[in-house]
């Protein structure tokens, strides 16, 4: 086995997405999307997420949709948006299939089942809702999933985001 310093699967400069290489350059929150209970857990790391203020709250949500979590995020389903704190950056690996997770996903970090579906212990928020509406097309090469906001509970820690292939 030959050890590159370079990354095996990255296309050269010139063949790279603009569009893809902008949206590295976007700092950008890092959250764990939950569903399901028990056995039937469902969970995905996302950062295309937009929070919007209103009665009721609402976040927008774009989901890769050939994930479990955008199958299990129809009208109606219960979720919760785990925006993950300092220090859970392999957390987010993991959720996000970069990561290996002997055991299942949800042994890595501290989860409780609760109303709206698992909840991480130290998230720096935890925001409970239902999916109100999912797009009937795509955008690009995700789906928009939109969720009502029931409760949201913060903490002080601040909220990890994801910059240039990096947690910061």
């Amino acid at each position: 086995m030959t050890i590159h310093d370079e990354h095996p699967f990255l296309p050269p400069e010139g063949e790279r997405s603009a569009v893809r290489r902008l949206r590295g350059r976007w700092p950008a929150g890092v959250a764990v999307v939950t569903t399901g209970e028990g056995r039937s857990r469902v969970g995905l790391t996302v950062s295309s997420l937009i929070v919007v203020d209103g009665d009721p709250g609402v976040v927008l949500m774009m989901l890769d949709p050939l994930s479990d979590l955008a199958e299990s995020l129809t009208a109606g389903t219960a979720c919760v948006v785990n925006v993950l704190g300092p220090g859970q950056g392999e957390l987010a690996e993991v959720f996000a299939g970069q990561a290996p997770a002997p055991g299942g996903m949800f042994t890595i970090g501290q989860w409780r089942d609760g109303s709206h579906g698992p909840e991480l212990g130290g998230a720096a928020a935890v925001a409970r809702g239902r999916v109100s509406q999912v797009a009937d097309r795509e955008t690009g090469w995700s789906v928009r999933h939109e969720v009502e906001l029931a409760s949201v509970d913060l903490t002080d820690l601040a909220a990890l985001r994801h910059e240039r292939g990096t947690y910061r």
